[in-house]
């Protein structure tokens, strides 16, 4: 492990204080996730929020997958930074999501097109971006064709819409775009925690009811400091189990 990696380090479900993440210049922000991810670690998260102050901060947190372990770091970005998606891949939806919400743009981001449209957008309203517009990618060539899913399905799945560009029976790409159910569920949450939060948490996704249900459980007992017995542990890796065969069920 280098050891010169900058970020907090915890483990899943620890609680970690704001003021111990460590906030660094946007250049050593880049720099530190690109180490992150150059190391082996891979991007848990990336997300953009605003502090009590309302500054726009970026959060990064990378997984360790090898020794169970988290790290995250800050930076406080002046409205826009150099898109890492380039070097790091696995960053594009992440930076996506971030000028959407908060319109802090990436800049030379390879496709800088909307993820949920506008329905996620938190931004001031004369920047709000076009309801439902995008561009998908196409292929062109002879007997190239496009297969397009959704959104409607007729399995447990949420709603989703695919386009598949296609060569005979080979799939060259596939793009997805998500959010026709998007159910505010984050909004509703300010000022919590409340009675209603749990069944909300259940609706977030058709498909992930246990899953987004124990990492509900899994928040407060964190904030609250419980430890939760063996035999609930056990119960959750079996619900949990139960879930991803449905899910995989469906699929077939």
């Amino acid at each position: 492990m280098n050891e010169l990696l900058t970020g907090r380090r915890f483990y899943n479900c620890e609680r970690v204080p704001l003021a111990e993440v460590p906030v660094l210049d946007m250049n050593g922000f880049r720099a530190n996730l690109l180490e992150f991810i150059g190391s082996g670690w891979r991007t848990a998260a990336f997300f953009a929020f605003a502090d009590k102050k309302k500054a726009r901060r970026l959060c990064a947190v990378c997984a360790n997958d090898r020794s169970g372990t988290l790290a995250a770091f800050l930076s406080e970005p002046a409205g826009e930074f150099e898109s890492m998606t380039a070097q790091a891949p696995q960053l594009h939806l992440f930076e996506r999501e971030v000028f959407e919400q908060y319109r802090i743009r990436p800049l030379n981001h390879p496709w800088l097109k909307p993820v949920r449209f506008e329905t996620s957008f938190i931004g001031p309203p004369d920047t709000r971006p076009p309801v439902g517009e995008t561009d998908f990618f196409r292929m062109q060539g002879e007997e190239v064709h496009e297969v397009a899913v959704g959104p409607v399905h007729a399995g447990i799945i949420e709603p989703g819409h695919f386009r598949f560009q296609c060569h005979g029976e080979t799939v060259y790409h596939l793009e997805i775009s998500l959010g026709y159910q998007h159910r505010g569920v984050e909004r509703e949450w300010i000022g919590g925690p409340t009675p209603r939060m749990s069944a909300q948490t259940e609706a977030i996704a058709g498909d992930t009811t246990v899953g987004h249900q124990i990492a509900f459980c899994q928040i407060m007992e964190s904030l609250g400091g419980c430890q939760v017995p063996i035999r609930a542990q056990a119960i959750r890796a079996v619900a949990l189990e139960l879930e991803r065969c449905a899910n995989h069920t469906g699929d077939l």
